[in-house]
């Protein structure tokens, strides 16, 4: 841990799902519904991916998701899968499903207060994003948030770069906070401090080193 960096930190990016949102209890049944209206739509016999298979995938992005889940298809009809689990995943976390972690709303203005510009780094769609964040109560405090768009942005290190770029920072003032090895290789890809949520969807050994590690998302107001 690097507390002597702290003092150049002008960004918090934050990752979604395993940081400040938990998708786990509500995706498997979202998935498996979107899958059978399509096969019942298109009458492809589609097997469906298990509950294991698809919380492996949580983190990924979109497309390389849905082309582990469903190698078979081609991708424009993958791609019809996945607006529809967007749909109903959106539909879901409005209606109270999901989980929010301990201490979203506190520790999101915390870090407001405290002068910090807050963003966000995720594999996952804007309005899926936003909807997490309204939610949560939090959207407002959070700059108009950069997504992969499979044109200028495939990673979510270029979303950092993005960032870096567009708010003409040096790299070393972008905490990423995250729980996955994506966030982690985001923020070395681009020389930005690394903070590991030890709580989220992560596994053992899959971060290599961090500069500050969260048992919980309130641990970063004793933090920062």
């Amino acid at each position: 841990m690097q507390e002597n960096r702290l003092g150049e930190i002008r960004m918090v990016a934050f990752d979604v799902d395993g940081t400040l949102f938990s998708s786990e209890s509500i995706i498997f049944k979202t998935y498996v519904q979107a899958i059978e209206e399509f096969a019942k739509k298109t009458g492809k016999i589609t097997s469906l991916p298990t509950h294991d298979q698809i919380i492996n995938e949580i983190g990924k992005p979109v497309r390389t998701i849905f082309a582990n889940l469903l190698p078979s298809l081609p991708e424009p009809e993958r791609d019809s899968i996945s607006g529809r689990v967007l749909d109903l995943l959106c539909d879901s976390i409005r209606s109270g499903g999901g989980d929010f972690y301990a201490g979203v709303g506190s520790t999101i203005h915390y870090l407001k207060e405290k002068g910090y510009t807050i963003t966000c780094a995720s594999n996952g769609r804007k309005p899926y994003i936003e909807t997490v964040l309204d939610t949560a109560g939090v959207l407002q405090y959070f700059e108009p948030i950069v997504v992969i768009n499979q044109e200028t942005i495939h990673t979510k290190g270029e979303i950092l770069a993005e960032y870096i770029r567009k708010y003409n920072l040096e790299p070393s003032s972008i905490a990423m906070i995250g729980d996955r090895h994506s966030d982690w290789e985001a923020a070395r890809q681009n020389g930005c401090p690394f903070g590991f949520c030890t709580y989220g969807h992560g596994v053992p050994g899959e971060i290599p080193d961090f500069d500050w590690k969260f048992e919980d998302l309130t641990t970063l107001k004793e933090i920062f």
